[in-house]
């Protein structure tokens, strides 16, 4: 009888995972089916190549598109070099136990949890204020830079730590220079982790909307530039579901536009990722 029960406790605690698992399945697909039921029908090409008309209840959204693609190029642009460098300060340069390294780890772990609201409001107050910014893409891309910069910090250093020391011996042992090392061996050992980094913190950062609303602003028509204002997708759909009736319809295809950019924005990066990875370790 003693023998039997741990393998009842596993058969009972597969399957619940299993049924939670098949509930977030289901729960997706029913939010998938209703947003392509509703927005199907309103996606074409005059809809992604043209701008908004009456308050976007009519029209396309070929403004709100290019102000999200700048927005996220400025946003990944800025993060991903401060990330990867402060990643490899604290897995490569700092004592895991050391002071200085928990306590950047406890700000970053603290930062990732703040409501993103807040980070609009920091954003407001120091990119749209203080640097004279004011509501434009670049305020809203920095924004949101800063944002997503704490999880990927974290994911990349993880990545770094969880290469094996013999790699690094090896390395060594063949006369390669610590920046060799990183490039061909280190670096692409954590690609894992980065594309893990990327596809959360690219996701947050498209799909964002508080944040965006702070600093980016809500005009709809086509930006001239980084310092113009744009409306992202996100608060596009907000808007359009909040603020303008009859707007529900462009609502739900802006959700399917927006859905289907993160996933071609996701296979995209993969993509990348796995071919950097490849390329790198190729010595």
């Amino acid at each position: 009888m003693n023998r039997l029960a741990p393998a009842k406790n596993e058969g009972f605690a597969g399957f619940v995972l299993w049924s939670v698992a098949a509930f977030i399945v289901a729960v997706f697909a029913w939010l998938m089916a209703d947003i392509l039921i509703h927005g199907a029908a309103q996606i074409s090409w005059d809809f992604l190549s043209t701008a908004p008309e009456k308050a976007g209840r009519r029209g396309g959204i070929l403004p709100i598109l290019v102000s999200t693609l700048l927005i996220m190029g400025v946003c990944l642009l800025a993060a991903l070099p401060i990330a990867l460098g402060t990643a490899i300060l604290l897995a490569e340069f700092t004592p895991e136990k050391s002071a200085f390294g928990r306590m950047v780890r406890r700000a970053l772990d603290v930062l990732a949890g703040v409501p993103s609201i807040v980070f609009g409001l920091f954003g407001n107050a120091f990119f749209s204020v203080y640097l004279g910014l004011g509501f434009s893409i670049l305020s809203g891309g920095l924004t949101l830079a800063c944002m997503i910069l704490p999880l990927l910090i974290r994911t990349l250093e993880a990545g770094l730590r969880a290469n094996p020391a013999r790699d690094r011996l090896a390395a060594a042992a063949l006369g390669l220079s610590y920046g060799a090392s990183l490039r061909h061996i280190l670096l692409p050992g954590a690609a894992p982790a980065l594309l893990a980094g990327l596809l959360l913190g690219g996701g947050r950062a498209i799909a964002e909307t508080a944040a965006l609303v702070y600093t980016s602003g809500y005009v709809d028509r086509m930006p001239g530039s980084l310092l113009d204002s744009g409306r992202a997708l996100s608060v596009h759909i907000f808007d359009l579901s909040m603020n303008v009736p009859g707007g529900d319809q462009n609502a739900y295809a802006s959700a399917l536009v927006l859905i289907v950019l993160l996933f071609i924005v996701n296979v995209t990066t993969a993509g990348i990722v796995s071919r950097w990875r490849k390329t790198g370790l190729a010595i």
